[in-house]
């Protein structure tokens, strides 16, 4: 074996050391240690090392993805190559000016207030089936707790009864993303819709042990929901109701969790608070790594800038009419 084809080899270790860090500082990296597996076992392959060259080979193979998808992909192997450069000084580190062009982030739908109500409106003439006896009442939690806690949809749908203290009235989010778990705290809706649907449970004679899915159903032997089939399920709500984003098409099940963070925003605006004094707060709820993913809501959401303005205008209106009425300007 030459030494092109040990130090393809040696790729593998490179990775391995690689995502064990990450792991450690609290990331799954599942999706980005499959990558690197791709990328190792194409080097190892071809008996070559991570070279220009040889990263555009790799890069060759992946044209059939999206070419965001592909510009992650090589941020990925980007990110191991800087990792890489610590202790192997001239290693490649892929160039970033050479990747596909960045794509326009999708704009969130923000839910009011009456398409929430729309929604619930819609779950209640749900009808139970022989897979899903408890489909309007599912749902029904399903969209009071997204609407009301922000949780992502995983979170939810990984939910068992015994994450739900009704004496406290808070539900437990396990190891969730970046391995973090918490409590939340439940708003009065939000506790109640779910003492309902477990009364329901009870009087039917449904699972209710502690280790029991909290959105349940006997399909494929009682587990929890699939992430794709929730979706379909709400998706098919939302195209019941006619609700569309700007763009026309249905809200994204993530769309919740956005519409969370900017009402909590909107509230604590109305009532005068400091906002920046409470993103520690929403940061933590919502479990975000850092209060940098929570401020990615202030910029952009109209109802925030347009609450703004009018603090502004109540606090500092009259000393700009002043200053304009005494010839002041820039």
């Amino acid at each position: 074996m030459n030494d092109t084809t040990l130090f393809a080899s040696d790729i593998s270790k490179s990775i391995a050391c690689y995502v064990a860090l990450k792991k450690a500082l609290g990331r799954k990296y599942d999706s980005e240690r499959a990558v690197l597996r791709h990328l190792g076992t194409f080097l190892i392959a071809a008996r070559v090392d991570l070279t220009a060259e040889s990263f555009a080979s790799w890069c060759r193979t992946r044209e059939h993805l999206a070419s965001g998808v592909r510009r992650n992909w090589m941020r990925v192997v980007r990110n191991l190559c800087l990792y890489r450069r610590r202790t192997e000084p001239a290693c490649f580190v892929p160039d970033p000016s050479q990747f596909p062009p960045l794509h326009q982030p999708i704009r969130p739908h923000i839910f009011t207030e009456a398409e929430i109500s729309r929604l619930l409106a819609a779950a209640d003439q749900l009808r139970p089936s022989a897979c899903s006896p408890l489909r309007r009442e599912n749902v029904r939690l399903a969209l009071m707790l997204l609407y009301t806690t922000g949780m992502r949809r995983g979170e939810l749908l990984r939910l068992i009864l015994g994450d739900y203290d009704p004496s406290e009235r808070t539900l437990l989010v396990r190891e969730s993303k970046f391995h973090k778990s918490r409590l939340l705290p439940l708003s009065y809706e939000g506790a109640s819709e779910l003492e309902t649907y477990l009364e329901v449970r009870r009087a039917r004679g449904l699972p209710v042990s502690a280790a029991a899915p909290l959105l349940w159903n006997p399909y494929n032997g009682g587990k929890a929901y699939t992430g794709e089939g929730f979706s379909w399920t709400i998706r098919g709500l939302l195209q019941a109701t006619g609700i569309r984003t700007v763009a026309g098409r249905p809200p994204r099940v993530h769309d919740f969790r956005h519409t969370f963070a900017v009402h909590a925003m909107l509230r604590w605006y109305r009532a005068g608070e400091d906002i920046q004094a409470k993103l520690p707060l929403l940061s933590t709820y919502m479990g975000h790594v850092s209060i940098v993913s929570t401020a990615y809501y202030l910029p952009f959401v109209e109802q925030l800038a347009a609450s703004a303005s009018e603090r502004f205008a109540q606090r500092c209106g009259a000393i700009v009419s002043f200053d304009h009425a005494n010839g002041g300007g820039s």
